[in-house]
């Protein structure tokens, strides 16, 4: 397991029992990763805490099937040697190992290097199409090229998809009939053992995962008011894999076209982040890199810390210290907001998300920062600037959000704008102007 953390259409669990021969046993496992753990900043990180919560869940429905869960904690390669040196003195050995694809440049590397790890030992690596609909090669242009825009592969991608991308998978019922691998005195690593602290406050901040049909029914007229619940809150879910993509399409095609697009977002940004590795860390569009970017630090902590004076960023910026959530249109605010009000590089608000979103996933929130900022394969023309005035007279008329995040507005503790809208968004325009050429 690894961005699929559920047991019901888990595509690599069945690919492993469609495999396995009667007198192979199966098993389940999970690794927390220290290459990317270590990078974390805080021992507080939620995301620990909700992976650790439900991998304890899934171990429990495995109990009930007479199997247990595998988890180790380290470098992969080393918890795979130290498993296989347990099974090789126990008589057994090691025939394929089953995962779910991850397009992110990480884990490409990782498992470019895990493959040819288990080809050494005559083990099978194989990895199947899970956490997205349509992944890689599968949307093309005519001539075999990637993408590089949304609405054409919008397009394609509705006119290729087919029921088999997203049906029904079989039941457990296949799962519970399978030999699995008998494991005693599994030891399950703490929070504490590697370097993490439990959230008393997780089960409040976790949405649920049920799909409700009535927000979706609704969702094309009320998703872009954030004090109502207007939209689905399922992007942890879909992160981390607790609720299947398909299953979420399935919903979507019945209750909201617009809806189904978010989730055609999801698989377009994977894409480009497995064919564009490089717009990780650089612009999509090399232009951009060339923008003389002011990255005032006193700037960027009033907008990290919800105190800029303009009340719909600082009550986003709010809600994301908070709970680890923001909603969508109010992203699209705050990142405009400081690419171009602030004129501070994107990246710094991408690591900034990164570090805070309970459903961070790197290649929609590099794809969402960039498109923000202009920099990026589909993005918002470099002349666009959001307004956060007029946002907010649109989409919280009545200050129902913000009176949530910020309830000193209106009184003398609030503070004056950081920067006038008119002033800032000229000057955004005249320095993108300045190095970029008029077509780019």
């Amino acid at each position: 397991m690894r961005r699929d953390l559920r047991l019901a259409d888990n595509r690599a669990l069945l690919s492993a029992l469609e495999q396995a021969a009667s007198t192979d046993r199966v098993a389940i496992a999970f690794i927390f990763d220290q290459n990317i753990l270590e990078r974390l900043e805080h021992p507080s990180d939620r995301r620990v805490a909700f992976l650790h919560r439900e991998l304890h869940a899934i171990s429990e429905r495995l109990k009930s099937f007479g199997g247990q869960l595998l988890i180790g904690y380290g470098d992969p390669q080393t918890v795979w040697n130290e498993w296989m040196d347990t099974w090789h003195v126990q008589g057994m050995s090691l025939a394929s190992v089953h995962v779910g694809r991850d397009y992110e440049p990480y884990a490409q590397e990782r498992d470019r290097a895990m493959a040819d790890f288990f080809a050494s030992r005559n083990v099978t690596f194989k990895g199947v199409k899970d956490s997205v609909i349509l992944e890689k090669n599968e949307v093309t242009k005519d001539d075999g090229k990637p993408y590089t825009v949304f609405t054409p592969y919008s397009r394609k991608w509705h006119k290729i998809l087919s029921a088999m991308d997203y049906a029904e998978a079989p039941s457990l019922e296949q799962a519970q009939s399978a030999a699995w691998l008998a494991v005693t005195d599994a030891e399950v690593p703490s929070l504490a053992e590697m370097g993490f602290e439990a959230c008393p406050e997780l089960d409040e901040l976790v949405p649920p995962r049920n799909i409700q049909t009535e927000v979706l029914d609704a969702y094309g007229a009320k998703r872009d008011y954030p004090a109502i619940l207007g939209t689905s809150r399922l992007s942890l879910h879909l992160r981390f894999g607790t609720i299947g993509i398909r299953q979420a399409l399935r919903a979507g095609l019945q209750h909201s076209e617009k809806w189904t697009t978010e989730l055609i977002w999801r698989d377009f940004y994977q894409m480009i982040i497995y064919h564009f590795p490089h717009s990780v860390k650089g612009s999509f569009r090399p232009a951009y890199d060339a923008i003389p970017w002011d990255n005032n630090e006193t700037y960027f902590a009033a907008w990290c810390a919800g105190k800029t004076g303009y009340p719909l960023v600082d009550a986003g910026m709010r809600e994301l210290n908070a709970t680890g959530f923001m909603h969508n249109r109010v992203r699209m605010v705050v990142a405009s907001f400081l690419c171009k009000h602030l004129l501070t590089d994107w990246r710094w608000g991408e690591r900034y998300f990164a570090a805070k979103l309970l459903d961070f996933d790197l290649a929609s929130n590099v794809g969402g920062w960039q498109w923000a900022s202009g920099s990026g394969c589909d993005a918002a023309p470099y002349f666009r600037v959001f307004n956060p005035t007029s946002q907010l007279e649109k989409f919280d008329k009545e200050l129902r959000y913000v009176r949530k995040w910020v309830p000193e507005y209106g009184t003398s503790a609030y503070p004056d704008p950081i920067v006038d809208h008119k002033t800032a968004r000229q000057r955004a325009i005249d320095t993108y102007q300045s190095v970029l050429k008029p077509s780019a």
